[in-house]
């Protein structure tokens, strides 16, 4: 004995007779119009294909599928929200002292930037003020591989003399008349 044939016009009229309360059924459980009617048309789908369909069974199989698809489609709103806050968690806004430390900080590199070599000095105070590596080169008239040696080695020296100022008692490489406002 062989099944029908999933495109017959019997099934689908057999399909279709449930269409109207599947719609009621999932449009209770979906607030998205577009979601509910991709619901049924899937749900009418899968069951006019199923190989095993026992005709006596049409409606109950509609419902189960129905759900089942409904609960697919929370799951997946579900897993997009969570993703979408996964993106959207931005780092927090930086607190009052973060502020300060920053700015002195920035103070402090900026007042021994003045100390480095003349290109070194010119490449930071570039990229600094939003230039690339290649158009300080050009700005500079240097090549390319020029500026991005002078820009490594202004680095280093910056690091370096960070880490002498940390070693040397003041906890942000930074003295500590700075942290204060007063002289010491």
């Amino acid at each position: 004995m062989s099944s029908p044939d999933p495109s017959s016009s019997s099934r689908w009229a057999l399909v279709l007779e449930h269409r109207e309360r599947l719609q009621r059924l999932v449009r209770a459980r979906l607030p998205e119009p577009r979601d509910a009617e991709d619901v049924v048309q899937d749900a009418l789908i899968r069951v006019v294909c199923f190989a095993g369909l026992d005709e006596a069974r049409v409606g109950a199989l509609l419902t189960t599928t129905a759900l089942r698809l409904c609960v697919d489609t929370h799951r997946g709103k579900a897993r997009q929200q969570r993703m979408l806050r996964r993106i959207a968690v931005a780092t927090p806004a930086p607190g009052p002292e973060e502020i300060v430390c920053d700015r002195q900080l920035g103070e402090w590199l900026m007042g021994h930037i003045q100390q480095l070599p003349g290109r070194e000095r010119q490449v930071l105070l570039a990229r600094a003020s939003g230039l690339s590596t290649t158009e300080a080169a050009s700005r500079f008239q240097i090549s390319a591989k020029a500026a991005e040696g002078a820009f490594t080695r202004g680095r280093a020296r910056l690091r370096r003399l960070h880490e002498q100022d940390v070693t040397a008692g003041h906890p942000t490489g930074i003295p500590s008349r700075v942290h204060t406002g007063r002289r010491t």
